[in-house]
This record gives structure tokens, sequence and C-alpha cells, in this order.
């Protein structure tokens, strides 16, 4: 789970007392880490040899990228020491350093290639890439940062022995992990990362707070969304100011009409941003947004671009209140608002294109039918070619 303030932090501490039974004034210990902006990675070792490497996926079913872990650990492919169980899963995080980042983006910009817009999509983009050639060609690093499946269960009792178990494995891990007490101590750790943040060489976007008992991890348990003993204490997100040159709005699946600014291009947390959900009509009253303002712009959560507020002392001297459409821009039908409601539908359903390609594009996707091969920029393809007009034409296909 995520946490964005203090408050957070203390109410994380709270519930875990209150599960375990435990004196509330008394403070627990707890391992505190970066948490890396990479992309997550599974690693099993047998017999202590490193046989099988997959990224996260969905949770169930990720990609095999062995080989490109492989080049990652270089001369580091089986654990050393003695205590080493039959069978273990290791859990990583794989990223790329920001001086890494520039060494990379220099030789591509002289071979006249695109270059990387940051350490995030450089790191994701090698670890998953088909040829192990390619990956080796990248400065990536892991860290490793926990264990799953371990046969026999032979691991120390609270985590930061385990890291200094893996650590002796000769397995990487961050130097930067403490073990503090109390939310005082998380707090403490908290401000000394965000205060270093900018002169580590690479990217964070908060820090994790693991209760450090192995065998109260196993006694909290877990929801069906993540484990009770963890929280990840977010970073603030970084705001930058931008223009907006115009607002469009968008229809989703279910004829939803999303506003949305489109801005001159601005660096934010490592990523350009040209666009920024304005969420809905009562949104883009509340904040008064026109075409022309200047605006404050964030990655809320440092994810998805969001119009924070408008510098209303740059505005435009001939600038206009922007008037929410009334037809829908794709297929003309009304748009209906419902009583009380904020969210402002396309009344004209699948008769839409756009909500005939939302339809299609969720059933065809992973978390419905799964069909391989068939992602939205295929299924926008045969929409507009007429070729299918709902899920059922698919089936009618033929070579």
């Amino acid at each position: 789970n995520d946490g964005f303030d203090e408050q957070s932090v203390y109410d994380f501490d709270r519930r875990i007392k209150e599960r375990l039974k435990v004196d509330a004034d008394k403070p627990l210990k707890y391992f505190c880490e970066p948490k890396l902006d990479g992309l997550a990675v599974n690693i099993l070792f047998e017999k202590g040899w490193m046989v099988l490497a997959a990224t996260r996926g969905d949770g169930r079913t990720g990609e095999e990228v062995t080989q490109n872990v492989r080049h990652i650990l270089q001369n580091r492919l089986s654990l050393k020491g003695e205590r080493l169980p039959d069978r273990i899963e290791l859990r990583g995080e794989v990223f790329m350093r920001r001086s890494g980042l520039e060494a990379l983006n220099r030789e591509r910009s002289k071979k006249e290639q695109k270059t990387f817009a940051n350490p995030r999509n450089a790191a994701a983009g090698g670890l998953r890439q088909i040829d192990p050639r390619i990956s080796a060609q990248r400065p990536l690093e892991l860290y490793i940062y926990g264990v799953g499946a371990c046969e026999p269960d032979i691991l120390p009792g609270s985590h930061g022995e385990l890291l200094e178990l893996i650590r002796e494995w000769q397995m990487p891990v961050t130097e930067l992990a403490r073990r503090v007490e109390g939310v005082e101590g998380c707090l403490s750790y908290y401000q000394q990362l965000l205060d270093q943040r900018e002169h580590i060489d690479f990217d964070m976007d908060g820090v994790v707070y693991k209760l450090d008992n192995r065998q109260q991890q196993r006694e909290l348990g877990a929801t069906a969304k993540a484990p009770r003993w963890v929280l990840a204490h977010k970073f603030p997100a970084e705001e930058e100011l931008t223009q907006v040159r115009q607002i469009d709005v968008q229809v989703g699946r279910t004829g939803a009409i999303t506003p949305v600014a489109r801005l001159h291009p601005v660096k934010v947390g490592g990523v350009i941003v040209a666009n920024a959900t304005l969420h809905n009509k009562d949104e883009i009253e509340r904040l008064d947004v026109r075409e022309g303002d200047t605006v404050v712009v964030r990655r809320a959560g440092d994810v998805i671009p969001d119009v924070v507020r408008v510098l209303t002392d740059r505005r435009p001297v001939d600038s206009r209140p922007y008037t929410f459409p009334e037809r829908c821009p794709i297929c003309g039908s009304h748009i209906a608002i419902s009583e009380g409601g904020v969210i402002a539908r396309c009344s004209g359903g699948l008769v839409c294109d756009a909500q005939r390609k939302g339809m299609i594009r969720h059933f065809v996707s992973r978390k419905a039918m799964d069909i391989e091969g068939l992602g939205s920029k295929l299924v926008d393809q045969l929409v507009d070619e007429k070729t299918i007009s709902s899920v059922a034409d698919i089936y009618r296909l033929t070579a």
C-alpha cells in the first residue's frame, strides 16, 4: 500500500500494533529501504545456481528474462556460502543509474538513434529485450530486497538479517537500507533520503517500511492487494510550469468524456509530459483552466500527469472560459450529464467508434480474453477499416 503523508505512517503503525495485540506505546522495529524506480524481477536459484528469472507481470505470470538477468549478474550466477536452501526465489529491482543513462544516450546520439527520456524506461526496455545481446549493452543493475519461496526455510528471523545473509551470498543489496525504531525512526529515514534524493545516482519515488520481525510478518499476512506489514511512503510529486495549448475531450469505453489539456511539452520527474487529465467538467470549472493559460503540472503519484493550478496573473488578455462540448467529437451524439453527477457520457453507445474500440480493446486484453497479438493499434485499425464492428466479428476473421 502507498502512503503520501506522515499520518499514513502513524496509521500503518497503529494497524500493525492492533492486529498483533502489542503495547501501543512500545516502538516496533522497522527496516527501511529506498523505493527504486525500476522494474521488479524474481530470480529462482536451485542448489545455489540461478535457473530462472521473470518479471513480476500481473502478479501471477511474467515474462521470462533469464538470459538478460544473467548479463546483469555476470559472475554472480550462483549463491556463495554454506547456509544455502535447496530452492529459493530472490526478489529485486532492475534499474539504471542516471550516469548510466547519460552515457547510454551519448552513445545512441552518436549513432543517430532515439535517446531515452528517463532511466526507468531505459531499464524496463533493456530488461525485456528478446535479444539478450541488446540487453547486455545497457548499463543495468539489480538490487535484491526480499525473498519468495524458500525450501527448506532456513532464513533468519528478521528482515535486516535476511538482507545481510543475501549479501553474504554475494548478491547485490543496497547500502542505503537501515533498521529503525518506531514511526519517528521511519520518518527520520524518509527525510534523510528526501534531502539526499538529488545527490543519489538512481531514481527513487519514495521509501519502503517493512516490519523487521519475519514471524510477525507471517502473522499479519496480506490482503488481496498487498502485505499488511509493508508501506511505500511516496515522495512529493515534482511540479513544473507549462502552457495549455488546447483542451480536447476523449471518449472512453463506457462513453465517459474526459477533458485533456494538450501542453507545451515539459519535463516532470524525468518524463516529458505533453498531456494532462482535467478529469471532468466540474474540475475544469473549479480550476477555471483555459486554453493559453500557464499552469502548474505534476505527475500525481509520480504516474499520471495532472494540472494542479492555474497562474491567472499570466493569463492572456483575450482569454475566454472553456465551453464543454454538447456533442460527442467522435460520433456527434448528445453528451449527457446525469442530475447531480460529474461524469459526462456520450449517449451514442456502440454507434460511437470510440466506445466500440474501447469495448473491443477491453475484451481482448490480458485481464479479459487475453488474445495474444491483438493489441490496441490493431483493434483500432480493424475498426477503422470496418473489418470488425463487435467482439463477435473477431471470431469470423480469416487469414
